[in-house]
């Protein structure tokens, strides 16, 4: 399953990990994303998704100004 969050787009990036020596290693930097059941304000209905917990911030805010959006279509 791909860490890529359905509202942001974040996803695994690739860094370096910097020794004291400056050697440098391949490394993952995860984004902070898990598997919600969230209700889709335009159907309604249960959706699973895989989303960060800044796009759940973000989903909270667009509730509170009452934006349309369909988090079956952004899947």
């Amino acid at each position: 399953m791909p860490n890529i969050c359905v509202v942001t787009g974040k996803k695994t990036t690739i860094g370096h990990s910097v020794s004291h020596s400056n050697v440098k290693t391949k490394r993952a930097v995860y984004p902070n994303v898990t598997t919600r059941r969230l209700k889709n304000p335009a159907t309604g209905r249960m959706v699973k998704v895989c989303i960060s917990a800044r796009g759940l911030r973000t989903l909270k805010k667009w509730d509170s100004e009452g934006k349309v959006y369909d988090l079956a279509k952004m899947k």
